[in-house]
């Protein structure tokens, strides 16, 4: 079983790493010529490119400015530890112990506008580039075009490694849409994570989002391997709806937030 999740916007260089260990990504030739082209564009190209404020633009320039290989634990931070958004604080990867870190580097992946792919343990030095930002490069239009069949080979590849090649999507639509699911090899599960609000139930972002982490955070704690027992995920108050699920789209419901 493989878990995928989006990156966050939010990043934090600031809290040490809880554990000296790390892996490097696998697709840094690729991330390299993104930085390369990137480095072309002005403060004001960004900011139109991405919808940026002149100070983020500023920021994210410098950032593509000093991105250097080799990655070292002095330059760059473990993924799972370095985003610091809403399914970053549903997932909380910094009490992890050793087993749990080895069970999330074996089980848990994370789409990356830049990286591709990255491993939790990956080190990774910070950036913002969008999977949706509509950035025209020699392979194409955008960053699906740019990333073609890598993200979905680096998945099989690692659900080859598995005796259940199930993987679990936790990412945003706008992740998963650099997966081709026709030519992934393996069931896919999504998923939906709603609260009851004006007497119905809906998906509302925010909460949405920290389930994902929560979901992520539950199956490495129970060290989950079949994602049928990913159903009793009851965190935060949630609860597998068989009623509300159809097929592969599961529906986690919840009254009270």
């Amino acid at each position: 079983m493989l878990l995928v999740i989006s990156p966050a916007k939010n990043l934090d260089y600031d809290t040490p790493a809880t554990t000296g260990r790390y892996t490097l990504p696998q697709h840094l030739n690729h991330s390299d010529e993104l930085i390369q082209q990137l480095r072309n564009y002005s403060v004001q190209d960004i900011a139109e490119l991405m919808k940026l404020s002149d100070k983020l633009s500023a920021l994210n320039v410098a950032r593509y400015e000093s991105w250097s290989q080799p990655f070292t634990e002095e330059n760059a931070k473990q993924a799972v530890l370095a985003f610091n958004g809403d399914v970053y604080s549903g997932l909380n990867a910094g009490d992890f112990s050793e087993a749990e870190l080895d069970f999330t580097q074996q089980h848990l992946r994370i789409l990356s506008g830049l990286y591709g792919v990255l491993k939790p343990l990956d080190l990774m030095q910070p950036y913002r580039l969008e999977m949706g930002t509509r950035l025209t490069n020699p392979r194409g239009k955008d960053l699906y075009a740019f990333w073609g069949n890598i993200v979905t080979e680096d998945l099989n590849q690692t659900l080859a490694n598995g005796n259940d090649p199930v993987l679990v999507n936790l990412a945003s639509n706008e992740y998963f849409k650099s997966v081709k699911p026709k030519e992934l090899n393996g069931r896919i599960i999504t998923p939906v994570f709603k609260d009851w609000k004006n007497g119905q139930y809906k998906i509302i972002s925010f909460f949405a989002k920290k389930a994902r982490g929560l979901m992520c955070r539950y199956a490495i704690k129970n060290q989950i391997t079949d994602a049928e027992q990913l159903k009793n995920f009851d965190l935060a108050g949630y609860q597998y709806d068989d009623s509300l699920s159809k097929g592969d789209t599961w529906v986690f419901t919840r009254k009270e937030s």
